[in-house]
Parts: C-alpha cells; structure tokens; sequence
C-alpha cells in the first residue's frame, strides 16, 4: 500500500483524468479549459477518505480548495466581468485551468487562499493580430480586417482613395497628358508586418488611433491653452521646441498671429514609427527661358542701348518622377524631356564710345562725404529747386559727370555758380561756392575738381547747393546721384 493508502495493485488502474468545463460565450467569449482529473485508486472500504481538488493554471499550481464548484464560480463571474467590460472583442481567459481530484484521508485545504491567488492569476486576454515595424511589436488591433484598414488608412495620409484604386490597375506604358500625374508605388521604407497574438484586450486600439500612434508617436496630442503673457517663442521654448517647429505643428497661425488666451496649441512633436515613400509620375508643361545675349557697338555712346531682337520664351514638356516620404519631396528626376517650341534669344546692342565731353549717364556724390541736410520740395515759401549737402570731408566740389560747363560765375542766390551742360539731356548746377575753378566751354571729366565748397549769395552756411534737369525739367538729385 503506497503512502495515500492505496493499494499496489489498485493503483493500477486509471481512470479518466480530466472532464472539461462548459466554453460560455455571450457578448465576450471567454475560452477556458477545465480539466479534472478523476483518476484516483479505488476506495479502501475498511478506511474513511475525503476528496480534495488540485488546481493549476498552465504549469503553475495554484493550491487545492475542498469544492470544485469554486472554481467553476469563478470562472463563471470572470466571464461576466469581461463580458461587461469588453463587449466589442472576443475575450479569452489565455491559460488553461486543470483540476486534478484526490483522495485524502485529511482534508487540509486552503479554499479561500487558493480561491484568491487564482482570481489574481486569471487574467482576461484577448486574440488580436498585432501590428509590426522592423520585428518589433508596436500596437495591437482587432484582427487581421482592422490591420489592413490601417495599412489603408496610413497610405490615405499622403495619397487619395482613387489613386490607390487605380494603382495596380495603371499600365505603365501609358501616356501621361500635360498637367497629368500618377500614382507609381506607395511602400513603407521600414517592414512592416502583422501576427496574431493573445493580448489584454486593454491594448487593442481601433485603426484610426493606430494611424495616429504610428504616426505620430502617441495616440493623443498634447495640446497648450495660452495664458496670459504667452507669446510664440516662449510656449515653443516651455516645450522643447523652436518657434518654427510650433509653427510648422500649428498650420493656422504663422509667427505673425496674435495670440488670444484660453487658445490650443498643438504642442506633439510627431516621432512617427513609419516612413511611407511615395513615388509618382508627372508630365508638366515648363517654359525654355531664352538667353540673352549683348552686342557691344563702337559707333553707340557708352550705356546707350538698343534691342536688336525681343526674346521669346520656350516650351517643353518634362515628365519629372517625383518621390516623397511622409508628405515631404525628398527628389525630383527629370525622366523625359520633349521640346514644343525653342527659345528665340533676346540680343542687346550696348554702345561702348566715350567722349568726355558727353556724359555717362551715371552721376556720382558731387563732394567728398558730408550730407543731405535740405532736401528738394517747398522749403520757407518757396520752392527748393535741390539738395543741400554739408560737412563733407573737404570742401572740394566735383563734376557729377562728363560734360562741358556752360556757365561759371556770381548769379543772384546762388551765388558763385557752375552749370555743366552733359549732353546727354542732363544739366547740372552747383551753387554757393567760395571759388570756381573751370571757366565756360571747358570739357571737365567725371569726379574732377571744378570749385570750393562756400557759402556765397542767399546762403546761411557752408554747404553746396546741387540741382539736376532732365530735358529741360527740374529732377530729384537723390534720383540720380550715389554716394
């Protein structure tokens, strides 16, 4: 007789070792298996023995209660509980509960601690197929329909339904119309994959909240009210961020906007999981920019210039292969080029004759520095016909351009005056001299010395009173001169 009182030969016989408990299905399945083992040596009449119940969970055992029908209560309220709480998944309760019978001749069970330690160790689970990136479990979904709703949904981000439609259906030999484009491919640039898997049924997020999470890196935005005082670079700098990434997280506003109190921010940086590239085909019509092209002619006055022949734009169309990954252009590849009309060069005749005596048409500052100090305009009731400039670093006074003085001496207001005639439509005339020192027909050069800075006839200080005509016509100097 072994040590449970059982006899050598009785022992022998097996009996079955496991009856299974009832699978209940409602809203939630939950999937059990109850195996009891009934396998025990036959009773010694001459000896009283009581029945206890082993119970394990997979390999782990859990202890033995004195009533099987513990058990089975609680398996039963687990499947409420799940039912209640998750109602839109299959529900499993992932390991298998064994309960082995044993005859005993004590009954020195622990029911309420092992009824506790199971309650803590059923734990609801629920079969999903889980999406991977690189191998690596990332989030899991309802089943294998809500997986490839989500691989759509991520393509959807950057390209439309009807592309994606139209994209095993397009021959590729076929001829894009100018302003056409086509879809060509659309892949993830890492690998990604899915598997079914028993998870807790916590983790399983609808395909909308998937895009977002694979997306972006969380499946909500954290968002910022303004408060008062907030400006752009200091809630961009609160979060980790420059004023352009708040900006570019925020396409509503620009760096411009006036921020109101209580409004959101989106302050999420996106750390997506997944790169989509995407690769298109586009046929557009571009313009043949035409050159230009200068003729130099000695027989033209230097700066004079004529077009010869107008230019005309071309025509070409290009079919570019364009690649992007998440919605950013990373290349552009001209892949055909067909011109339509050719460009017609524009050529300029520029004349390169110089004669001192004609001026350039290009005047510089008629002294060495200083500065504007009036204006031309309507100055004390009457009309300032120049600019004044004064406290220049000497007194020198220049010849704004090439040309020949016509007139040289004491003049009314102006006191000691030049007028230098550039023959080329433009006259210049200098005023308030103390000194001249160029006479009448004299041919002076471009930034010559023609007189002394003063502050002769109706003058307050010493200063250069400088005016320009143009055809005959008063003109703004500041128009004209550099400095």
């Amino acid at each position: 007789m072994n040590s449970f009182g059982y006899k050598k030969e009785e022992g022998k016989q097996q009996l079955s070792m496991f009856s299974s408990i009832k699978k209940i299905s409602i809203v939630a399945v939950i999937a059990t298996s109850l195996t009891i083992n009934a396998g025990f040596a036959k009773e010694n009449p001459k000896e009283h023995v009581n029945k206890i119940y082993h119970v394990y969970v997979g390999d782990k055992y859990i202890g033995a209660v004195s009533n099987e029908q513990v058990v089975q209560d609680l398996v039963a309220a687990k499947e409420k509980e799940a039912q209640q709480k998750y109602s839109s998944v299959t529900i499993d309760i992932d390991s298998t509960i064994k309960i082995i019978p044993e005859q005993v001749f004590t009954n020195e069970t622990k029911d309420d601690e092992t009824i506790e330690l199971l309650k803590q160790t059923l734990v609801a689970q629920s079969p999903a197929f889980t999406l991977f990136v690189n191998n690596q479990p990332v989030i899991s979904l309802k089943d294998a329909q809500a997986y490839d709703e989500t691989i759509r949904l991520l393509k959807l981000q950057y390209v439309s339904q009807q592309e994606l439609d139209s994209l095993p259906a397009v021959p590729q030999a076929a001829t894009l119309q100018s302003g056409e484009s086509r879809l060509l491919n659309i892949t993830f640039k890492q690998e990604v994959s899915g598997v079914t898997q028993t998870v807790s049924p916590e983790v399983i997020v609808t395909p909308q909240e998937a895009v977002q999470y694979l997306m972006t890196g969380a499946l909500v935005q954290e968002k910022y009210e303004i408060q008062s005082g907030d400006v752009l670079g200091s809630v961009a700098k609160k979060h980790g961020l420059t004023t352009a990434e708040l900006v570019a997280l925020n396409p509503d506003i620009t760096v411009d906007t006036v921020l109101q109190i209580g409004q959101p921010l989106n302050v999420t940086v996106a750390k997506p999981f997944v790169t989509l590239e995407v690769k298109q085909e586009k046929k557009v019509m571009d313009t043949v920019p035409f050159k230009k092209i200068t003729e130099e002619d000695p027989t033209m006055y230097k700066n004079e210039k004529v077009v010869k022949q107008q230019g005309v734009d071309g025509k070409k169309e290009t079919t570019y292969l364009l690649t992007s990954e998440n919605g950013t252009r990373t290349s552009k590849v001209a892949l055909n080029e067909e011109i339509l009309q050719q460009p017609v060069d524009q050529i300029e005749v520029i004349g390169t004759k110089v004669i001192s005596s004609r001026g350039t048409g290009e005047f510089v500052w008629p002294t060495v520095g200083g500065y504007i100090s009036s204006t031309m305009g309507y100055r004390w009731g009457t009309q300032h016909r120049g600019i004044d400039i004064a406290r220049p670093s000497n007194y020198n006074i220049l010849a704004a351009d090439n040309g020949v003085v016509v007139a040289a001496g004491f003049s009314g207001s102006y006191g000691n005056r030049i007028v230098i005639n550039h023959n080329n439509g433009y006259t210049t005339l200098y005023g308030h001299l103390s000194s001249i020192k160029v006479e009448v027909g004299q041919v002076v050069e471009k930034g010559s010395l023609i007189g002394i800075m003063g502050s002769t006839g109706n003058s307050t200080g010493t200063h250069l009173h400088f005016e320009v005509e143009k055809g005959g016509s008063l003109v703004n100097p500041l128009a004209y001169v550099g400095r």
